[in-house]
């Protein structure tokens, strides 16, 4: 994957075109959750939340229509609204699945303090989802032969998570969620996809293609997009489809209204170079962004079982979130 990352570090945004103002504020501290794991989690698997193309090759006339499905992990019998964190597997946008041990250990663990937890699955490389002609384009000018697929592969990984968090927003009430109270994350090509999800527009990853070149969008709560994601966290990804996204449409889409970012990474990662996290990081630091940084020293990819002044990653986690959204710990 470094190649990839590499070839899109170099690469300037154009900044023709700035994101729609948002607000990251909290409405209110009324949200409650608990310090310690309370609730008896219960697990709902593969609800369907969308449908997507499947092409015989990029965007063929051959093609199926394929079900987009997640798991729900919720505490039981809590009768709060709830906040919600929507959770997101890595493997190069080639592999992986929702039920990445670690990504269920992390729903496991919010949901038992009280959040609801999603993992979700999303297209992958061989399933060559529709992809915009300005994506295609672009692959082909400025990006190495051999990258040219798994950067393809961003795109309906994208639009998949999207449509994900349209099919959160649209069955709130059904699972009890305050959608004031939404975080996204995710590791390696998730945490990408997370950090994409934060801080581009809700359009984007949406309207690029026709509904008659992708019917399946009807089946995505397209009336769902009102959202404000409020904290990212972000397990050695990087900022790089934002940056691709900028540069095919001429956006900006990073500015003070970004939500905070929690970024953990490897020094010695040799997937997603530690440098994507300084150059995430020095983006947030120009635009006054919140973010907090935490090095794992001599760590590669991957190192989920890291600790910082004796912390886990999800205790970390935990507590940049409760900080951010200024959730009541109990």
């Amino acid at each position: 994957m470094n190649q990839l990352y590499k070839l899109l570090l170099f690469i300037t945004a154009i900044s023709s075109c700035k994101k729609d103002i948002t607000t990251n504020t909290i409405v209110s501290n009324s949200m409650t959750i608990k310090s310690s794991s309370t609730y008896t989690v219960v697990v709902e698997q593969n609800v369907k939340y969308g449908e997507g193309l499947s092409h015989q090759s990029y965007n063929s006339t051959t093609y199926s229509t394929m079900d987009l499905k997640l798991d729900v992990y919720k505490p039981a019998n809590n009768t709060k609204k709830k906040p919600a964190i929507l959770l997101i597997h890595g493997g190069g946008f080639s592999g992986g699945d929702k039920t990445d041990v670690n990504i269920v250990n992390l729903a496991n663990y919010f949901a038992s303090r009280g959040w609801v937890a999603f993992s979700i699955n999303y297209r992958l490389l061989s399933n060559k989802g529709t992809v915009p002609t300005e994506w295609i384009q672009y692959a082909q000018n400025s990006v190495a032969t051999a990258d040219q697929g798994q950067f393809l592969a961003m795109y309906p990984a994208h639009r998949d998570a999207k449509a994900a968090l349209r099919w959160l927003i649209a069955n709130a009430n059904q699972y009890n969620i305050d959608t004031n109270y939404i975080t996204v994350g995710g590791g390696s090509a998730g945490a990408i996809i997370a950090t994409t999800l934060g801080i581009t527009n809700t359009i984007d990853f949406t309207n690029e293609i026709s509904m008659t070149n992708d019917p399946t969008l009807v089946k995505t709560n397209l009336n769902s997009n009102n959202y404000s994601i409020k904290t990212i966290l972000d397990f050695w990804g990087s900022g790089v489809a934002v940056t691709a996204n900028n540069n095919i449409y001429g956006y900006n889409r990073f500015d003070f209204t970004d939500p905070p970012i929690m970024i953990a990474h490897g020094t010695n990662d040799q997937t997603v170079l530690y440098s994507e996290a300084i150059l995430l990081k020095n983006i947030y630091t120009s635009t006054g962004a919140s973010y907090k940084l935490y090095t794992l020293e001599n760590r590669g990819h991957g190192p989920w079982d890291a600790t910082i002044n004796g912390k886990k990653l999800e205790e970390l986690s935990f507590d940049f979130i409760v900080e951010k959204q200024k959730i009541v710990v109990e």
